[in-house]
């Protein structure tokens, strides 16, 4: 934390944190008002309530005097307090009129303590404690510049040896109370501007942050439209290179080596292809605040999904549904869980032996439904378990068949299931197979 004894926040920075600190002193003087009122109040109470015999009242008239005059000033303090915050958090900008105010009430607060002291005890060594607690509560309370500061300070040292000459204090005590309000005002003085360095400080980390912010989010921006820009442009070539592999196949004149070369680039292109879709998709999801959601019933939706892997004319492996809950709805957007369940069953088939079941599960707990997403192979090891739905993981494995990934899939099922106010976590064993479990809220 950089210190500011004896100067203030550098020029660029001095108009902002004079505004902020000026809406906190606005807020703190609102709350003082009110608990000085209400110590007023109380006082006046216990007057009132307790004989005269016991609070000797009747000795002390300048009390009950400067009593009722708290109870009178403070509520007008306490109402331009409101007045100025409206007008500040409107306006945003703190007026010389802000600022004269807080410090008017500072010396209202400490004035009001130490001459209370005075006139009930007609013993300034006495008065010393309140006066200290009042210079404590200011400085802590309110932030001042030290120009500020440095006339307060003379202001309630004249006062203060003025109430000395009104005790009739004599020149040996009024010395010794000089020396002991001198330091307590240097103590204060010192306080102040350290709790004036302490938020200087935190002012000047939340406007590095805010700067951060604004870079990331051009960053990401740019990020996009770059991705875009690269999607377009290699799309357009890899359908060409696609295209002419396909022509190719069709020559019945090439050797078995160039057909399986014609393959091979083929399976590049399709592969290129998913690498380009995952990046959009990452990209896209990221800055997902919200979507649009429609009431889905499940058990049907699930099945429409079954469908369609089932028409795919090289599935290997059998996709069936279990279901305890019929019917039952969840609100999703149609094409972006429909990616989710894709990206799962895809993953599971990619793990799994020919012939072997995946099995999507759908179940009701409470307010809360899942689906289950559960294949019987490989499984995971778990080790990686903590870092599949990590962007890029290292997590990422060859597929039997020989499937490579990017690791991207899990990451964006993870957003897109987050987006619809849901959680997904993974259940693995290594040679039994893996389950991804999906909850969302049920909607009624």
């Amino acid at each position: 934390m950089n210190t500011h004894y004896f100067r203030s926040l550098p020029a660029r920075y001095r108009a902002g944190f004079r505004n902020y600190y000026t809406l906190q002193n606005l807020i703190s003087i609102r709350n003082s008002s009110v608990v000085f009122l209400l110590i007023n109040v109380l006082l006046r109470v216990l007057i009132w309530v307790l004989p005269v015999s016991l609070s000797k009242a009747q000795n002390f008239p300048e009390v009950t005097f400067t009593n009722w005059l708290y109870i009178v000033i403070t509520p007008v303090f306490y109402g331009v307090s409101e007045f100025l915050l409206k007008r500040i958090k409107k306006t945003k900008k703190a007026g010389a009129s802000m600022i004269l105010f807080v410090f008017i009430f500072s010396f209202y607060l400490i004035m009001a303590g130490m001459y209370s002291a005075f006139i009930a005890t007609s013993d300034p060594r006495n008065a010393l404690t309140i006066y200290l607690i009042a210079l404590c509560i200011i400085s802590v309370m309110c932030v001042f510049e030290y120009d500020e500061v440095i006339i307060m300070i003379i202001l309630i040292e004249t006062i203060y040896t003025g109430l000395l000459f009104f005790a009739s204090a004599d020149a040996t005590t009024m010395l010794y109370d000089q020396l002991i309000s001198i330091i307590l005002l240097s103590g204060f003085y010192l306080i102040s501007r350290y709790f004036y360095s302490y938020k200087a400080t935190y002012f000047l980390q939340l406007i590095e942050i805010r700067a951060k912010n604004i870079e990331i989010e051009k960053a990401a921006v740019f990020k996009n439209q770059v991705l875009g820009m690269v999607a377009h442009d290699l799309r357009n070539p890899i359908a060409a290179v696609e295209s002419l592999a396909m022509m190719m196949e069709l020559d019945d004149d090439l050797s078995e080596d160039t057909l399986d070369s014609v393959s091979m680039i083929k399976a590049s292109c399709v592969k290129a292809r998913s690498i380009i879709s995952d990046l959009l998709e990452a990209a896209k999801n990221e800055n997902l605040n919200t979507i649009e959601l429609h009431k889905t019933e499940l058990n049907q939706w699930l099945k429409g999904i079954i469908n369609m892997w089932k028409i795919q004319k090289d599935l290997k492996n059998n996709i069936v549904l279990k279901s305890s809950v019929n019917p039952i709805h969840a609100g999703i957007n149609n094409e972006k869980f429909q990616r989710v369940l894709d990206n799962l069953i895809s993953n599971a088939m990619k793990f799994s032996k020919e012939k072997d079941n995946i099995e999507l599960h759908l179940d009701q707990q409470g307010d809360k439904l899942t689906v289950k997403v559960k294949d019987h192979g490989l499984g995971i090891p778990k080790d990686m378990i903590p870092h599949i739905f990590e962007r890029f993981s290292k997590a990422g494995r060859t597929g039997l068949k020989g499937e490579q990934s990017t690791g991207l899939g899990l990451s964006i099922v993870k957003q897109i299931v987050q987006s619809h106010k849901g959680t997904i976590v993974v259940e693995s064993e290594e040679g039994k197979g893996t389950t991804f479990v999906i909850e969302l809220p049920v909607v009624a």
